[in-house]
């Protein structure tokens, strides 16, 4: 097996879990989660970075509370989340805890992976906890999202997510071993497709529709994370999770499809910030500040000499140079009202400024896209 077709060796994983993996008539596989555990922290032990994105809130709740098998109401599937997320993340954090290994939960809704304000808060926590050797356990807020304002499936939310932290990789565990030009269980003429190096149509077309009771999703959210996945620099694999430890069985070997990313995911990140945002504003840097950006460091607030513009936290705001030349853009880390307060100013002295312990970097180097005529 290729290593590059291999999960050793990718810098941050996000692992996929759907419900019908972890959740049989109503209770938890007990056993395969702390197999699925054991795979993750080997990962951890071996230098990667492990998120997991899991379902199972409303089947685990729908089971403790005793409700029928069926559609359920809005209020009887969050009344279901809000009990069967408790459940779960206290099994995640026993199963980790037994390694030595914290938790940590993150209830996502489409906003927070839409809206950039939102994106940089939940990014950042999820940045944070990575560095403080934790596991975030993510998954959708069903306990009050609707649908109007739901993802409606957890493969796009692994996407998402996924694409937020910079991950490099992305594991869908799957109720089957990976994508075939037709639904395998309809067509025994179906032919297995270990690799696809693009989305095109006619992938799009070989998707099928939902596969269990259990699950919202189908191949078809399984190729549409695909696209979220590698165009933001992150590749992706299917692969069967029905098996004890299937991060090892896919580690040495076991059937899957593998989608390559199309860019890394530091410059697909930069080339979204840098061509596919509107600009709310003009940070202009002394010339400290601009031989900070050009080596790869953050903008701190001691290096800026004039702000322009109206703007929010989290939106995209024009650098210039001393003479006024473009130097880049980035996502900001304060209000426009702030930012005035704090330009040219210690970022120990932040705090007493604003009245709260902000960010140290006005734009983090994460944020940022330097144009490339300037690091040539």
């Amino acid at each position: 097996m290729s290593s590059a077709r291999r999960l050793r060796g990718h810098d941050r994983i996000v692992v996929k879990i759907g419900s019908a993996l972890l959740v049989e008539k109503g209770s938890l596989k007990r056993e395969w989660l702390q197999a699925l555990v054991d795979d993750v922290v080997s990962l951890a032990e071996s230098g990667s970075e492990m998120l997991i994105v899991s379902s199972g809130s409303i089947a685990l709740g729908r089971g403790i509370l005793g409700l029928p098998s069926g559609p359920l109401k809005l209020e009887d599937s969050q009344a279901a989340a809000s009990v069967g997320q408790i459940a779960l993340a206290q099994a995640y954090s026993e199963a980790l805890a037994g390694h030595g290994k914290k938790a940590g939960q993150i209830l996502l809704t489409l906003g927070d992976t839409e809206e950039r304000r939102r994106y940089l808060n939940a990014r950042a926590t999820i940045g944070t906890l990575l560095r403080m050797g934790a596991v975030p356990i993510v998954n959708e807020n069903d306990t009050v999202a609707t649908s109007e304002i739901r993802y409606g499936d957890n493969d796009r939310l692994a996407a998402r997510v996924a694409t937020m932290a910079s991950a490099d990789c992305l594991v869908l565990l799957s109720d089957i071993d990976g994508l075939y030009t037709a639904p395998p269980a309809d067509n025994p003429d179906a032919i297995f497709l270990p690799e696809v190096p693009r989305i095109t149509r006619e992938i799009e077309s070989m998707a099928g529709s939902a596969g269990s009771e259990l699950s919202r999703g189908g191949m078809k959210t399984k190729i549409e994370a695909g696209k979220i996945a590698t165009s933001a620099g992150t590749s992706m694999v299917i692969t069967s999770g029905k098996a004890l430890n299937p991060l090892k069985r896919l580690d040495e070997g076991a059937r899957c499809t593998w989608f390559p990313a199309l860019a890394s995911p530091a410059s697909a990140r930069k080339a979204w910030i840098g061509g596919h945002l509107e600009l709310k504003g003009e940070i202009h840097l002394d010339q400290g500040a601009v031989k900070a950006l050009l080596s790869g460091k953050s903008l701190l607030p001691a290096g800026v000499t004039r702000v322009d513009g109206q703007f929010g936290r989290g939106d995209a705001v024009t650098l210039r140079g001393p003479d006024g030349g473009l130097i880049g853009r980035g996502l900001i880390a304060y209000d426009q009202s702030e930012a005035v307060l704090i330009a040219g100013r210690n970022s120990r002295e932040i705090e007493t400024i604003v009245g709260y312990p902000g960010r140290a970097e006005m734009i983090h180097r994460d944020d940022l896209a330097v144009e490339d005529a300037l690091l040539a």
